[in-house]
């Protein structure tokens, strides 16, 4: 008699140590995501249950809702969505990870750190704008070997030009080349991101219990 067998299921607290620390968040383990870029503090790690992103060591929740504070805009908080469509097909490359950046938030991740002042996201709004923007740069992010040269030019990003000049000089011709191709795949791709609540830029009201 054939029996099938069945994985078992490792909790994520199993991973905790000092290579996985605790999410400042939630505090289940943070783990290895990219390594380190130019213009980074360090390599990235992200928590599987809440989705939040550190950059570099020794993080605090104290720390994050400092950074949380920074993002406020017009009473509300706006946030690069880590757990956004864009990011999961940009990885590295992925334009919500800004050069000098430290914390990378969700939704989840934000309700877990407001929570420890006794406050709630009452509500969510998606920012189509900056989100295509976010999405756009991603794409070419994906073909340049620097970082946000188009926003950079713009005046939108601090830019992490590529080390050679011959290289720099490559990565502008291929924006402007690939600006509208490049758009018009973002279009499609961050409206499904939308839809499925995974947009790219969010705006997120924040209010005491």
């Amino acid at each position: 008699m054939n029996r099938t067998q069945r994985t078992p299921v490792v909790p994520l607290e199993a991973g905790a140590g000092p290579e996985n620390p605790p999410c400042p968040a939630c505090g289940e383990p943070l783990f290895g995501w990219l390594g380190a870029e130019p213009g980074q503090r360090g390599p990235v790690s992200r928590c599987e249950s809440c989705g939040l992103a550190v950059v570099g060591a020794d993080a605090n929740a104290e720390e994050a809702l400092r950074e949380l504070d920074r993002l406020a805009d017009g009473g509300r908080l706006r946030i690069a969505n880590r757990a956004a469509v864009a990011a999961g097909v940009g990885e590295a490359g992925w334009a919500g990870l800004e050069r000098g950046a430290r914390y990378l938030f969700t939704v989840e991740a934000v309700r877990r750190l407001v929570a420890r002042r006794d406050q709630v996201v009452r509500s969510r709004r998606w920012a189509p704008a900056a989100s295509f923007v976010v999405t756009w740069q991603t794409l070419l992010n994906s073909v340049t070997l620097g970082h946000d040269i188009a926003l950079g030019a713009l005046g939108r990003a601090t830019p992490s030009p590529a080390a050679k000049r011959w290289q720099r000089r490559l990565d502008g011709f291929v924006s402007v080349v690939l600006a509208i191709p490049a758009l018009i795949f973002a279009l499609p791709l961050e409206l499904v991101g939308a839809a499925i609540g995974r947009g790219s830029v969010l705006s997120l009201c924040v209010e005491p219990l």
